[in-house]
């Protein structure tokens, strides 16, 4: 397994990924110690208009973009933080039962997207920035601190909080992409090494501004293409992966949500472009300096969910920087909490409320 297919894939990388393993067993670090006890998905479309209003926060020199239900519950707040290239509305389905079972939810567009702010410097996107706006959502709300839940980037900024703001976080639940071991060398500058220049990471780095042109110039279609299930299997196409997404005319596979929902992440993306999403990116070697000093290992009680068909890889040694992770493994692709809402809702409430019992 190579080391880097634990970060953040979506696109062509994870159909080649499924291709070569499409009966990969359910592996994870020893037993699995959860069972969400689901097999089945659940395809019901939801309103966009049963989103909340968003209002703009003031965190950390920047405004974000923020969603919020469950007031009525403060004192029990949970952090939900979407990937690339996503938006709030991605945890559609899983706001509303968080709320019924006594949670104040919070949603931001972190920095970036939607009606976020979108900084100019390429740096104002690190691990420090993301994770002191998330920072500043606590401060703003009067929390010491939260369960977060991540899915994709969102994860890796979880990750990261948790490990530069250990006492502001209470619990640790992400999805798809696990912790992350900080290699020997920086993470673009192994990659390029290993993978050459077109592997996208390394693209998003080497050639700033050429990939967010293409996908800003397709945005409809790269959207449509990329939010897919149940991908055929296909020998790889050469090329930047997400370049070639963006002027593929036909999708493969199955949408993951309907043509009324996509349209909310297109019109979000078609407001803001692509560039500051993908100054993440752009922050990853910059990162590898930034954790250099910091403890490596994560206490906090963790759930860890995987998707089965994902082509993000498991980490075979997440137990020994997350000691207290119970591991769940769903039976879908990347796009864990959209393709099977109910499974995912139902595992992180049953988690939930096991920690709460102890």
């Amino acid at each position: 397994m190579h080391p880097t297919s634990t970060l953040p894939r979506d696109g062509r990388e994870k159909l080649s990924k499924q291709q070569a393993s499409p009966d990969q067993p359910n592996k994870t670090n020893g037993p699995e110690k959860f069972s969400s006890g689901f097999s089945s998905g659940f395809n019901s479309e939801f309103n966009s208009g049963d989103f909340p209003e968003s209002t703009l926060v003031a965190v950390n020199g920047v405004e974000l973009e923020v969603f919020e239900a469950g007031q009525e519950n403060a004192g029990n707040p949970v952090v939900l933080c979407h990937g690339w290239p996503e938006h709030a509305f991605s945890w559609r389905h899983q706001l509303p039962a968080l709320v019924a079972a006594g949670y104040h939810v919070i949603v931001p567009n972190q920095r970036g997207y939607g009606n976020s702010s979108r900084p100019d410097e390429v740096t104002d996107y690190d691990i420090e920035h993301l994770s002191g706006d998330l920072v500043g959502l606590l401060d703003h709300y009067g929390y010491k601190d939260a369960t977060f839940i991540g899915h994709d980037w969102g994860a890796m900024v979880v990750w990261g909080l948790t490990l530069l703001h250990p006492d502001r976080v209470k619990r640790v639940i992400n999805l798809s992409l696990p912790y992350q071991e900080r290699w020997e060398k920086p993470w673009i500058e192994t990659m390029e090494v290993l993978f050459g220049g077109d592997f996208y990471f390394v693209h998003f780095n080497r050639q700033p501004g050429v990939a967010d042109a293409v996908l800003a110039e397709n945005t409809s279609r790269f959207l449509r293409n990329l939010y897919r299930k149940n991908l055929p299997a296909r020998e790889p196409e050469p090329g930047m992966a997400m370049i070639n997404l963006a002027r593929a005319e036909t999708p493969l596979g199955e949408p993951v949500m309907s043509d009324s929902e996509l349209a909310v992440f297109v019109s979000a993306f078609e407001a803001s472009g692509f560039t500051a999403s993908i100054n993440w990116y752009r922050n990853l070697d910059r990162n590898w300096h930034l954790l250099a000093g910091v403890n490596p290992i994560i206490q906090q009680p963790a759930l860890m969910i995987y998707g089965e068909r994902d082509a993000v890889a498991r980490s075979e040694k997440l137990a020994d920087f997350v000691p207290n992770v119970e591991v769940v493994s769903l039976d879908c692709g990347h796009w864990i909490q959209q393709e099977m809402p109910e499974e995912t809702t139902r595992t992180i409430l049953t988690w939930l409320d096991q920690q709460a019992a102890t």
